[in-house]
């Protein structure tokens, strides 16, 4: 399979503070990678830089999208290339409605008896007064009329209990992003077992320290040892 995205030997500043470390991560078309760790070990620092949002400084190092060097690309040109993000926290928009934003970026039609989706949502300011499977649901929705190649879903699952969470997972990988490379940012077992990533990275202090394409296995070191035996690891065969 070719590569969707390679990020070679980068270092990331945010507030002239160093956060991420020569990372190291190749992702092919198609294939879903898991990234976990502890909090504030850089993950979402990294799901940024990935997006090209502002105040990510990245000090060394390159990102290449399906070959192309997109180092230097701002957040706008990196999504018509077909790179998105679902924010664990979406924001929310007073006076524009969720229909009105899905006609202007939309580069996929929806069908809303497919997915499910209650037209009211739709005709509501976006995430206004929206439950947290709602705000989630409208994030997934945004990305899904993008039609993007590459996604990132960084802590989907967070706040969600673990019906809404089987609920959305079913929905991405069935009918929104089916043939699509995604990077799925977690700290629940649920979301792995759903997705069933063909490879899991494992991130301390900025850097990823371990890699397998075993997640399973992974996760039980982490639920036994919590992040020590990681440590230990160093990007052996774990």
């Amino acid at each position: 399979m070719k590569k969707m995205l390679k990020i070679k030997n980068l270092c990331v500043s945010v507030n002239n503070k160093e956060i991420l470390r020569n990372v190291n991560v190749e992702i092919k078309r198609n294939e879903i990678q898991a990234l976990l760790g502890p909090n504030a070990s850089g993950k979402s620092t990294l799901a940024y830089t990935i997006m090209g949002m502002p105040n990510y400084k990245i000090t060394k190092g390159k990102i290449f999208f399906e070959g192309k060097n997109i180092t230097r690309l701002p957040p706008e040109k990196r999504s018509k290339l077909g790179i998105a993000l679902a924010f664990q926290t979406p924001p929310t928009i007073k006076g524009v409605k969720l229909s009105k934003l899905l006609e202007k970026i939309s580069m996929k039609k929806i069908n809303e008896k497919e997915i499910g989706i209650d037209h009211q949502l739709l005709e509501r300011d976006i995430n206004v007064g929206f439950s947290g499977g709602e705000k989630k649901l409208s994030e997934i929705i945004q990305i899904f009329s993008l039609n993007p190649k590459l996604v990132i879903l960084d802590e989907i699952d967070s706040g969600l209990d673990i019906k809404k969470v089987e609920k959305l997972t079913t929905l991405i990988r069935d009918k929104l992003l089916n043939n699509v490379s995604i990077l799925l940012i977690t700290h629940r077992d649920n979301i792995l077992r759903s997705f069933d990533p063909d490879v899991v990275n494992v991130m301390l202090d900025g850097e990823i320290v371990c890699k397998s394409k075993n997640w399973r296995k992974i996760w039980k070191t982490i639920m036994r040892y919590e992040y020590e035996k990681c440590r230990e690891c160093r990007l052996s065969t774990c």
